[in-house]
């Protein structure tokens, strides 16, 4: 049925394309990348957890939902019409998305409504889309089928907000025709992470810990959640005391009370948070004092809405953004913890 109706919708719109006498011309002149998106490669299938989507031909009018597919479409040199809006930018936009989109010489497309889990059908539809990426978001089925009758639709392959921000890029290349293109990126990004380890070899085996205060506890992540993924890739590994709390690793975190914080025993804390006030309570809150890791000042503080966002999870265009201010924050732990 999904691919049945991907089928029409891309027909559709072509058929409106014409009517309208702009067939064949996105909204804004969008940079492309050389070499990418050729028009051999078409039809391509990507298979996702409700189904195969065909993209009949190189897409030109792409709309992103979810987190991540903007910046994956962004990296791979195709700027897509609207986006969704993300908390934690201005104007829904994140920092690194908009230096990404100065740099590509264009304007800020289209945010959609901040509608929360809600999917904005209408705002979606208006934007005349040949492909709708959703790699990492929490679509139902029914909304996969409703969006399906709009455009094709690339889902996540298995289940909702879990895909790896690798294979974000994967599968957004391979939709968009841009398989290639998708393997440079990520072999430019793990270069960058290369670089930062081998600068950093005290990194190396220190067990870390990574939290940020609710109020009500701590949330503390296990070593599959996404924002744990580049500590790891920096040589850190996951503290067995986070895997003695009892965490589930197909969740994205545990809570933990401040009650049990003695429990949590690591070389390095990371500590997220909102803003700098958030950080300072917690670091100044009698219930802490009981972490080594906080009386030794061997705390990674990882503070703002937008840094938090960059590693929740990591993408194409934030991992680089962040990666230096993410190493500098840890040598400075890790040489507390030394």
């Amino acid at each position: 049925m999904k691919r049945r109706l991907a089928i029409l919708a891309a027909a559709l719109t072509v058929a409106l394309a014409g009517c309208s006498g702009t067939a064949g011309r996105p909204a804004q002149d969008v940079p492309r990348a050389s070499g990418g998106g050729s028009a051999a490669l078409f039809p391509v299938t990507v298979d996702d957890a409700f189904g195969t989507t065909t993209v009949p031909s190189a897409p030109r009018r792409v709309v992103t939902w979810g987190r991540g597919a903007t910046d994956a479409a962004i990296a791979l040199g195709v700027l897509p019409v609207a986006i969704p809006y993300q908390p934690g930018g201005a104007q829904g936009v994140l920092p690194w998305v908009r230096d990404a989109v100065e740099g590509m010489g264009a304007a800020l497309p289209t945010v959609l409504p901040d509608t929360g889990t809600s999917v904005p059908y209408d705002a979606i539809r208006a934007a005349r889309p040949d492909l709708i990426l959703a790699p990492y978001s929490g679509l139902t089925e029914e909304q996969d089928t409703r969006l399906s009758a709009i455009a094709p639709v690339v889902a996540y392959p298995d289940q909702p907000w879990s895909t790896p921000w690798r294979d974000i890029v994967t599968i957004t290349g391979r939709a968009l025709g841009r398989p290639g293109k998708a393997r440079e990126v990520l072999v430019g990004i793990d270069q960058e992470i290369t670089r930062a380890r081998e600068a950093h070899p005290e990194f190396a085996g220190l067990t870390l810990a990574a939290v940020q205060d609710t109020g009500t506890g701590l949330s503390v992540y296990p070593a599959s959640a996404p924002r744990m993924q580049i500590m790891l890739d920096l040589g850190f590994r996951s503290a067995p005391s986070v895997q003695a709390l009892g965490t589930d690793e197909t969740a994205s975190h545990t809570t933990l009370s401040h009650e049990r914080l003695a429990e949590l025993t690591s070389d390095v804390l990371v500590l997220y948070a909102s803003d700098a006030a958030e950080a300072a309570a917690f670091l100044a809150a009698p219930s802490s004092q009981v972490m080594p890791q906080v009386t030794h000042g061997a705390v990674a503080e990882l503070v703002g809405s937008d840094v938090v966002a960059s590693v929740s999870p990591p993408t194409a265009l934030s991992l680089t953004w962040g990666l230096d201010r993410t190493v500098h924050a840890l040598a400075q732990a890790a040489a507390a913890a030394g």
